[in-house]
């Protein structure tokens, strides 16, 4: 993400806007992602206030770039979240957002990372990097939940080892994992943060994906190896969807439903093995 100039026609709605999220409890990467969202439409109207905004500079500004269509519903979520803030608070009598048209977005496919990505990771030089990737492969984690991970998380339950993960919207879910696993973050964390940095104790969510991203392959994402881990959870833990759902801490069944999906590998070996 590139550092947003905001003028001061923008620079205080902003603030208190964001001022309200932190009030309703709203997670610090929520609060970010809205606000720097919105602060790309204040970068296309540097001299307007927010306030003289039509829709039809937002409808512009949705379709002044090329992006993907989550992308584009993901700016579209955020700006019509600004202005029923405004409206709320008397800032306005009506949000010029409230007609945007949703944003259709294509169901996804689920992109797993191979099988070898941990191998690889195994002999990174930075002995942080692999246990980044066992969080993902393993467990599931986002890289927003990664850099979280701390020592108390980890608790020993009648069945074995979980971790407790606070996720998106401040949701907590607990995913089973692992003895080798549990003894990992334990052995890391010394008590504490498992991967501790100078902002919260702990290191970014940015930065944590950036350092994944040193250890796997071409082509390859962090996000894929959540994907590896709820296609495997749903297609070798009886598909079960609602089960994978908690797992993976989705709010909505509908965003699960990508890892029910046959993998592409599958595709190919029921193509070869019919041909």
């Amino acid at each position: 993400m590139h550092h947003q100039i905001v003028t001061e026609y923008w620079s205080k709605p902003l603030a208190e806007w964001a001022a309200w999220m932190r009030t309703a409890k709203r997670a610090p990467g929520t609060i970010y992602q809205h606000t720097y969202r919105v602060g790309r439409l204040a970068e296309r109207h540097p001299r307007r206030s927010p306030w003289t905004i039509t829709l039809d500079d937002l409808v512009e500004h949705l379709n002044a770039s090329e992006v993907a269509p989550s992308t584009q519903r993901a700016a579209r979520t955020s700006i019509r979240s600004f202005y029923s803030w405004a409206v709320a608070v008397g800032r306005l009598e009506r949000s010029p957002a409230a007609l945007l048209p949703p944003v259709r977005v294509e169901r996804g496919r689920p992109r797993p990372a191979p099988d070898e990505v941990t191998t690889i990771a195994r002999f990174h030089r930075d002995r942080r990097i692999p246990l980044m990737v066992e969080l993902g492969y393993r467990a599931g984690l986002r890289c927003c939940e990664i850099c979280r991970v701390h020592a108390d998380d980890v608790e020993r339950t009648i069945d074995g080892y979980a971790l407790r993960v606070l996720g998106k919207g401040r949701k907590l879910r607990v995913v089973p994992i692992e003895s080798d696993l549990a003894a990992s973050v334990l052995e890391r964390a010394e008590g504490g943060w498992c991967f501790p940095g100078r902002i919260d104790g702990h290191l970014s969510a940015s930065y944590v994906s950036k350092l994944i991203s040193t250890a796997l392959p071409e082509r390859v994402t962090a996000h894929q190896l959540r994907h590896r881990f709820g296609t495997r959870a749903y297609q070798l833990g009886g598909k079960d969807i609602r089960a994978v759902q908690e797992l993976l801490g989705h709010a909505s069944i509908a965003t699960t439903q990508v890892y029910t999906l046959p993998a592409d590998d599958a595709v190919r070996r029921a193509a070869l093995a019919a041909a």
